[in-house]
């Protein structure tokens, strides 16, 4: 059989990864008789020129078919994790929360410090285990295909240059994939680096999975919906579960039942 090429949303053509499909829906909570159905699915539906786009709904779309709602649902996850500006999330909160169940003291954020030559604000300032003290850049990206590449690594490394002595580490937290040579330049100075997928086996997907640090915008609300809880600084989808449905209710401005069910999707996604 000749090998489907796809188009990649950075408009690379690649061949069709059978495997990649299994184990994401595998990841995703699907068992693996599941994932392999699935998979065998969309490798019979696709042509070459297809983009990753199309078979990420494909696979939403079978996934539905299995009555596998919370499976598709965790399958959104970085398109969820997209949704979160425009939604009125800031990037950095999240990490920030992310950060702090990884084990790190949130110090600030979004803090004005003076370099040796100008001023800098600091998405996030932060202390690890040992005490060492971060200076962490976020990048945040409201659609797929985008690296965060070399420009933000060197961009990162200038300002804790400039910072020097007041910062022990420096660290760059992305919601997209980063390019090879990013990954290479801050293994030669340092950075540490946060990404989808990376590092691997450790990367931001693995962490919100793990955690259950799920955004709220993975439970498919209304733009109403999602204002009123950004308003409300309620940004996780776990959250949910530690308020009581009628005081939400009225805080958020959602009816009762809407809010019940929200809260029992919101404890099967996170399992």
């Amino acid at each position: 059989m000749r090998r489907k090429y796809v188009l990649k949303s950075d408009g690379r053509s690649v061949p069709f990864n059978f495997g990649k499909v299994k184990a994401t829906c595998m990841r995703t909570g699907a068992n693996n008789k599941l994932a392999t159905r699935v998979a065998k699915k969309i490798l019979g539906k696709i042509y070459h020129g297809i983009s990753t786009r199309q078979i990420y709904r494909m696979v939403l779309e079978e996934l539905a078919i299995d009555n596998q709602n919370i499976v598709g649902h965790r399958y959104r996850l970085k398109e969820s994790i997209m949704q979160m500006g425009p939604a009125g999330f800031p990037f950095e909160n999240y990490v920030s929360t992310i950060l702090a169940a990884y084990g790190f003291d949130i110090q600030s954020r979004r803090s004005k410090i003076q370099g040796a030559c100008v001023t800098h604000e600091i998405d996030i300032v932060a202390t690890s285990g040992n005490e060492s003290k971060y200076m962490i850049e976020c990048k945040f990206h409201n659609s797929s295909g985008i690296y965060t590449g070399i420009k933000e690594a060197l961009y990162t490394h200038a300002r804790f240059l400039d910072l020097k002595g007041q910062f022990d580490k420096e660290m760059l937290v992305c919601n997209t994939r980063v390019s090879a040579d990013a990954i290479t330049y801050g293994k030669c100075v340092g950075q540490e680096i946060l990404s989808w997928r990376y590092p691997d086996g450790k990367g931001l997907e693995k962490i919100i999975e793990d955690e259950g640090l799920y955004p709220i915008t993975i439970l498919g609300l209304s733009k109403k919906e999602l204002q009123n809880l950004s308003e409300n600084n309620i940004m996780l989808a776990k959250s949910l579960l530690d308020l009581d449905s009628r005081q939400l209710s009225k805080q958020v401005h959602v009816q009762v039942p809407r809010i019940e069910s929200l809260q029992r999707l919101a404890k099967q996604i996170i399992g």
